[in-house]
């Protein structure tokens, strides 16, 4: 386990270096000037090559990287004009735009996406295993194809539909619920809750369809294996049969594409942000991008590569737990 757990660890700083790199050197070739995008259209020719070397731009991209690298691990100090911003480590850098540092722009986006993604992912697994179990063991029957369909439907129908009929259904005509409107969990928990309900139902069906089919076909193709045969030759009852060991082999797949989706969420729930207001990454990286504000951007992005490798190494070990013939390498 401290070797794979090394292993992983070397992985995903690899996997972040990379990132970094190529964000650098595409946003070093696009067009536009961040030091211009940063003062404003009314400032001097002056004031521009003023900001360009109080952010460093004047320096070639390769010393701006090294720097951005040196930050992370020992923090970084930037000038402001009239004194020294310090960004302890790990520094992500400053943001062009509004000069806030991009830690704490990424730390204020947080909670609202892992929120977002964490509830999420906790009712399409609810929901699309469940469906997929109930699928599978009530193969060829009425029940089954009823639940066939509606895997159909949650997979064809896009987020922002399924959300905006939500709204209307729950806040307009049964007026049940709020409008969302994101609250802190520190603040108010049962606010935080349902106020983030029909966001995660949006999501959820969505994904839930995916996860019903996934578990379904996994687990007929397990119940139809030799050593379930066997259980069942010597008088293994049908629901320790499932529960025990169909199952726990039916799920590896469904774990593999869970940590790939709940990574991936992390920056990727931008229809689900906007559609619902929420405050997250998804929305920040946008504006990032059309901003060409670089460090907020690779700040985004190595946080969105660090859960996904982190949701994939936790994938890992949970495979081993699911599936005793696994073995961690």
């Amino acid at each position: 386990m401290i070797r794979f757990l090394g292993r992983r660890a070397l992985q995903a700083a690899l996997v972040l270096l990379v990132l970094a790199a190529v964000l650098y050197a595409v946003f070093y070739l696009a067009p536009g000037d961040a030091a211009r995008l940063a003062c404003g259209p009314k400032c001097s020719t002056a004031q521009v090559v003023q900001i360009r070397e109080q952010m460093g731009l004047d320096d070639p991209v390769y010393v701006q990287f090294w720097h951005f690298l040196q930050g992370v691990f020992t923090g970084h100090d930037y000038s402001t004009g009239t004194g020294v911003l310090h960004c302890p480590a790990p520094c992500l850098g400053q943001s062009y735009r509004s000069g806030e540092l991009v830690t704490s722009l990424v730390g204020q986006k947080l909670p609202a996406t892992a929120s977002l993604a964490l509830g999420a992912m906790v009712l399409w697994l609810v929901i699309g295993v469940g469906t997929g179990l109930l699928s599978a063991l009530r193969r060829g029957t009425l029940t089954e194809r009823l639940l066939t369909g509606f895997t159909l439907i949650g997979t064809a129908t896009p987020v922002f539909i399924t959300g905006i009929l939500l709204l209307l259904v729950f806040c307009s005509w049964l007026q049940w619920l709020p409008y969302p409107s994101y609250v802190p969990l520190t603040a108010d928990p049962q606010q935080w809750a349902w106020n983030l309900l029909l966001p995660w139902l949006a999501l959820a069906l969505l994904e839930s369809a995916k996860y019903a089919r996934l578990t379904r076909s996994s687990l007929l193709e397990t119940l139809a294996e030799d050593h379930i045969r066997t259980f069942r030759a010597y008088g293994v009852s049908e629901r320790a049969v499932i529960g025990r060991h169909a199952l726990r082999g039916a799920l590896t797949p469904v774990i593999a594409l869970s940590a790939l989706d709940l990574g991936t969420m992390f920056g990727g729930a931008l229809l689900t942000e906007t559609l619902f207001g929420i405050p997250g990454l998804g929305q920040q990286l946008v504006q990032s991008v059309q901003l060409k504000d670089l460090p907020v951007v690779v700040g985004i992005v190595l946080v969105m590569g660090l859960a996904v490798v982190l949701a994939n190494a936790v994938a890992d070990v949970l495979y081993a737990v699911a599936d005793r013939r696994v073995v961690l390498l």
